[in-house]
């Protein structure tokens, strides 16, 4: 399952630095699926959607930081733990019970991501 950012945080930033997958964001700030991937241009998802990767998407929150469940990966075929559960202060990195997703989809997620 990916990794959620409770209303707890306390926009410290600790998180965001250790994301290999470019899946944190802070607060108001826009996304996208090109940040940090190898991702270019127009690409179907592994659910099938087709994406411009460069495309800015609203922020997940306005107020603290936010993970996008659909680049978190729990940090699979990077480490052994997730790196913002493991950095996070105030322990406000935890698992995300409307996203949950085995250890084959995170590391096929990740593979996508990072060709």
């Amino acid at each position: 399952m990916a990794i959620k950012i409770t209303d707890e945080c306390i926009n410290c930033g600790a998180c965001e630095v250790e994301c290999p997958n470019t899946a944190i964001y802070e607060g108001s700030d826009s996304w996208s699926y090109k940040d940090g991937t190898s991702l270019s241009g127009t690409v179907s998802l592994p659910n099938g959607e087709k994406i411009v990767t460069d495309k800015l998407n609203d922020p997940y929150s306005e107020e603290f930081y936010y993970i996008v469940p659909s680049k978190c990966t729990e940090c699979k075929g990077f480490h052994d733990e997730p790196q913002c559960a493991a950095v996070c202060p105030v322990d406000c990195c935890i698992p995300d019970e409307n996203n949950v997703e085995t250890e084959e989809i995170l590391l096929k997620k990740q593979k996508f991501l990072h060709k």
